[in-house]
């Protein structure tokens, strides 16, 4: 029996898998996809083991981690019902985890014929460095099962993977969109600052070095100090300095209006996704 078991090994399952085999040892990892090979190739450079098929990920794991795409997600959740009703009528423990955008939790219990905890998360990509941040919900479990328990063991199960923050699933849909859609402008911006550094005589690869830890370091002040983003950024503007130039430049330019809309428009896309 393996403790966690994913069905998708793509861009976002594969980072998963790795932090799962990091947290709890690849021994307790077993992975499966629609293209066994990739499953295969993961599992040669992790350690962790493959599973033929999504029944078999079902039949030998704990946590059940629904790691597809969410236009497939009831296709897929529907496929391992039976499987998962004979696991829980023979008294194996199970629960599913899903981290498709927009596919609610009931979306899933609809597909499935057993009545078992369903864990909905939401991470990014900086999983795949240990400096993820996942949003998580659970389903209310039936009698015997707690969530606080159920949500607690299934971050230690993944928690080489970064940071977890418990939300209700009403705030699922626009949440995600600061958490789980920003690392591609937080990209963006590192890329446009080196382009800009490259221009005024920066090599490429210092520009894009000196770009992302000055990013990094931001970031860090706003959690370390709990001081508001603009206060910190008002410490940065000399009185007559560059920093002012390049603000004002950014809001010529619409800079706080196009980023605060690209998490709008994509809390849109969220909601549509599940249907």
């Amino acid at each position: 029996m393996h403790k966690i078991g994913f069905i998708g090994a793509g861009n976002m399952g594969g980072a998963l898998i790795i932090a799962a085999c990091r947290s709890i040892g690849a021994d307790q990892v077993l992975i499966t996809d629609y293209d066994l090979a990739k499953a295969e190739a993961l599992a040669q450079e992790t350690g962790c083991h493959v599973a033929a098929s999504n029944d078999g990920v079902v039949q030998d794991a704990e946590f059940v981690v629904l790691a597809v795409k969410p236009n497939v997600i009831p296709s897929v959740a529907a496929g391992i019902s039976p499987a998962l009703s004979q696991c829980v009528q023979a008294g194996m423990r199970r629960v599913v985890v899903t981290i498709a955008a927009g596919v609610p939790i009931a979306t899933i219990q609809g597909c499935l014929e057993a009545a078992v905890p369903v864990v909905r998360i939401m991470p990014n990509t900086p999983v795949e460095v240990g400096q993820g941040m996942i949003l998580l919900t659970c389903s209310q479990p039936a009698a015997g099962e707690d969530v606080d328990a159920i949500l607690a063991e299934f971050q230690g199960l993944l928690s080489a993977a970064g940071d977890f923050e418990r939300i209700p699933e009403s705030a699922f849909d626009y949440t995600t969109s600061i958490s789980g859609c920003t690392p591609a402008y937080a990209y963006m911006f590192i890329d446009a600052l080196a382009d800009g550094a490259v221009q005024v005589g920066v090599p490429r690869a210092q520009a894009i070095r000196l770009a992302a830890k000055t990013v990094l370091g931001s970031a860090a002040m706003v959690l370390s100090t709990g001081k508001h983003p603009d206060l910190l950024k008002d410490n940065v503007c000399s009185p007559g300095g560059s920093t002012i130039v390049g603000v004002n430049e950014l809001e010529k330019h619409g800079f706080r209006y196009a980023v605060a809309q690209s998490i709008i428009r994509s809390t849109e896309k969220n909601f549509s996704l599940g249907k």
